[in-house]
């Protein structure tokens, strides 16, 4: 008898997490192995923003100070705002003010490449 992939697939992931909660210090390990993930994402991110920035400097060069300066403070502002989201999600007013400085940010990244594409 065949077994389906997806049943498969999720009883070895089940399996997984059933041996991390039932050996000791299971809890701490996993939490290591997120956090080691989560490094190498942003690690890729940055890798990825390096290689981006490198491609289109001469673009980014062209735009000019002011506008050059506008979408460095935008993607600042953006980076500080994802940071702090935990400490800005525990309030009502936190969530609001995190949802107005991304959509800041937004708003100022488009009016930056709006601006570069006109005349």
């Amino acid at each position: 008898m065949k077994l389906n992939t997806h049943v498969r697939n999720f009883a070895i992931v089940a399996l997984i997490a059933a041996v991390i909660v039932a050996i000791p210090g299971g809890g701490s390990a996993s939490s290591f192995i997120v956090q080691a993930i989560s490094l190498a994402f942003l690690a890729a991110i940055a890798w990825v923003a390096s290689r981006l920035y490198r491609e289109h400097r001469v673009a980014l060069y062209s735009l000019g100070d002011r506008k050059r300066a506008i979408l460095y403070v935008a993607a600042g502002v953006a980076t500080l705002t994802f940071t702090a989201s935990g400490r800005l999600f525990n309030t009502g007013p936190g969530a609001v003010v995190w949802i107005l400085l991304l959509a800041g940010c937004a708003y100022a990244v488009f009016w930056v490449f709006r601006s570069s594409r006109e005349y």
